[in-house]
């Protein structure tokens, strides 16, 4: 017997972006696994031969009762975003729920030594790409009855309630995050669509490697001698947060391992943690 969860995605079409790797393709799996006999999910990422092997790994799992379509996208070009929609095959364009998973972190360089490369990409990809792909798809979710309908959920961090050092631009996208999520939230009040964020604390993911431009060795550091959440640990509350009766709406998750009580305290990784 199916789930009440299961049961309420049922029919529905969800997009994730940066679904090729991390939390964004454990979001998917999780997706496909919680409601496997209908459902629609059009994954995002600039890697497409990645997202192809997520979409076989689904079908492999739980069979063709979910249709995966994967899409090369950077949400970082509104270009890209703006024609995103119409780019769709029409069984896919009437999408149910948002996931602006993408997002990333470049370098531990403190001000005034902060590349404006990196500053430029985490903007861009962080900040104006959630909005941009929230501006795309949000007139397919205002034109249903009762105001509007549909679900938006935005993965913030830790780094956006906690600034850090060598984390500052970084911080303040993930910041610039949770206050247009809240306002959002605000502006759409009187519809049916919900606006959510989950904010995670340390993730073992590619994240790392990105920040130190690809040294797995350094990446690997930030993570010895602790136990961090796993992709699959917040894809679990993104379907959760998602699944819930349409009336429920859980504004704001923050998520730690249970070694952390808050943001990194230096470049280093080092973390406020119970000791060993």
């Amino acid at each position: 017997m199916a789930s009440a969860m299961a049961k309420r995605l049922e029919g529905k079409t969800v997009v994730i972006t940066g679904a090729s790797s991390g939390i964004g393709k454990s979001t998917a799996m999780e997706f496909a696994r919680t409601s496997p006999k209908s459902l629609k999910l059009i994954l995002t990422a600039r890697r497409l031969d990645t997202l192809k092997e997520v979409a076989q790994q689904i079908n492999k799992d739980v069979g063709d009762g979910v249709k995966v379509l994967p899409v090369k996208l950077d949400v970082s070009k509104p270009s890209e975003v703006k024609g995103f929609v119409e780019s769709l095959p029409a069984e896919f364009r009437e999408i149910d729920v948002l996931v602006n998973n993408a997002g990333l972190v470049k370098g531990t360089a403190k001000a005034p030594d902060i590349l404006e490369e990196d500053i430029d990409t985490m903007i861009s990809t962080n900040v104006t790409g959630l909005i941009n792909m929230t501006q795309a798809i949000m007139p397919i979710f205002k034109k249903r009855e009762d105001g509007g309908r549909g679900d938006i959920i935005n993965i913030g961090s830790i780094a956006g309630r906690e600034g850090y050092p060598g984390g500052s631009i970084y911080c303040a996208t993930k910041a610039a995050v949770r206050t247009f999520t809240d306002a959002l939230r605000r502006e759409l009040i009187a519809t049916r669509i919900r606006v959510m964020e989950v904010d995670p604390g340390q993730v073992e993911t590619e994240f790392s490697v990105v920040r130190f431009y690809g040294d797995k060795a350094k990446a690997d550091a930030v993570y010895a001698g602790c136990e961090p959440l796993t992709p699959d640990d917040i894809a679990e509350v993104i379907v959760f947060n998602a699944g819930r009766r349409e009336n429920v709406v859980i504004a704001d998750t923050l998520i730690f391992p249970n070694h952390q009580a808050a943001a990194t305290a230096g470049t280093g990784g080092a973390m406020y943690k119970r000791p060993s």
